[in-house]
């Protein structure tokens, strides 16, 4: 990333002199036409009295023409400087990235170039569909002539059209959406539903004593979720105390904080995208960030092997020549290294379970069958290496 923030600071230079530019220019412009103007009047004020051209008047008139010279000149030289501080933005990209990025890897490593282009235009797609921005969406699908099934999209649909009401601070297609979905969110141990009518309560608190009753008789709402929520709820309740007095100026001034609309816009989005099978995050921005990570890594990998002349150390698609971290917010899928050859195992290496429950990956075990037979490296039992069963985390 330090890359990355070299090249922002050549762009904020960049972006710093068109704006100091862009001022000076509309100053200096506007004082040389004030300028003229008023030299402008005076010529027509001497015109009309039919007098002649004095000395002093030609004289401002010459000292007009060279300001506007100098002037323009100034200008010219200022745009000139610009142009070399956009060229040096230009020598920092080819400075701090590689423009053969593509030749980290072979191209054995990647599909076909045309399930490239479609996987790729598919992500590209559910990212656009899972920020929003849906017109973008439809029409790339229609120059790219991507043909995206209706069941595909409607999950993103309607979750867009509900956080769109959330931020207008509209609960009802939340709720809706969260009370036909009950019992699934109760599985996933979500909080959703309460949190919606928790959120409609406070606004019915916000409008003041006029609301009391309102809001009592909308308390019943929470009977449901009392035994997992009741701290909750007794807080509430309590709040209806001060409501003649105004919350804002009591202990319950929490409750009014806006802070609690991005909560359950958030709240929303993960326990929809679990219950929906999708993920929180797109897996484009994902893949990117985790390329922004992996890249500069991969380049020097890619230089040594290079150097050594090792090229066919790399050459399977699922996996890399060494392990990149990437944090724990890049963890999704459980993963078994062989305690034996301590190797991380595959779909072609996967990890076997021995029947006295230790388990080794297949490469270890076809390493260790001696005359037929297979003794654990772990324990001294011995048993057949065809009583291995594959295990999948």
């Amino acid at each position: 990333m330090e890359q990355c923030a070299s090249v922002e600071r050549e762009v904020d230079k960049v972006l710093q002199k068109f704006l100091t530019y862009g001022q000076h220019c509309e100053q200096s412009l506007e004082e040389l036409l004030h300028y003229v103007g008023q030299l402008r009047a005076e010529l027509a004020s001497a015109a009309l009295q039919g007098t002649p051209l004095s000395a002093t008047l030609s004289l401002v008139m010459s000292q007009c023409c060279r300001k506007i010279k100098d002037t323009v000149q100034k200008l010219a030289l200022d745009h000139k400087d610009i142009h070399s501080s956009v060229s040096r933005v230009g020598k920092a990209i080819d400075r701090n990235f590689d423009s053969e990025i593509c030749g980290v890897v072979s191209d054995a490593v990647w599909d076909s170039r045309e399930k490239q282009q479609q996987i790729l235009q598919t992500a590209i797609v559910e990212h656009l569909y899972q920020q929003g921005m849906l017109s973008v969406a439809e029409e790339l699908c229609q120059e790219s002539t991507l043909n995206v099934d209706l069941d595909f999209k409607q999950p993103f649909l309607e979750l867009n059209r509900i956080l769109e009401a959330l931020h207008e601070q509209d609960l009802g297609p939340a709720l809706e959406w969260a009370v036909s979905h009950r019992q699934r969110l109760l599985e996933l141990n979500s909080s959703l539903e309460f949190k919606l009518h928790r959120l409609h309560f406070i606004r019915l608190l916000a409008g003041g004593p006029e609301k009391q009753l309102e809001a009592l008789s909308y308390a019943r709402h929470f009977q449901p979720f009392a035994r997992l929520h009741q701290r909750e709820i007794q807080v509430m309740m309590g709040s209806l105390v001060y409501l003649r007095l105004g919350l804002e100026k009591s202990p319950y001034c929490h409750l009014l904080d806006n802070s609690h609309w991005a909560e359950i816009c958030e709240t929303f989005t993960r326990d929809a995208c679990s219950l929906l099978g999708l993920s929180v995050e797109s897996p484009l921005s994902v893949s990117f960030a985790s390329g922004c990570v992996a890249l500069p890594v991969l380049m020097n990998i890619k230089a040594v092997i290079e150097q050594r002349q090792c090229t066919g150390v790399w050459s399977h698609k699922d996996e890399l020549p060494i392990e990149i971290e990437l944090g724990m917010k890049c963890w999704y899928h459980s993963v078994f290294a062989c305690p034996i050859l301590r190797q991380q195992t595959s779909d072609s290496n996967p990890p076997i379970k021995l029947i006295c429950g230790h388990v080794i990956s297949r490469d270890a075990l076809n390493k260790l069958i001696n005359g037929g037979k297979l003794k654990c490296p772990y324990c001294p039992m011995e048993q057949n290496p065809a009583d291995g069963k594959r295990i999948i985390f």
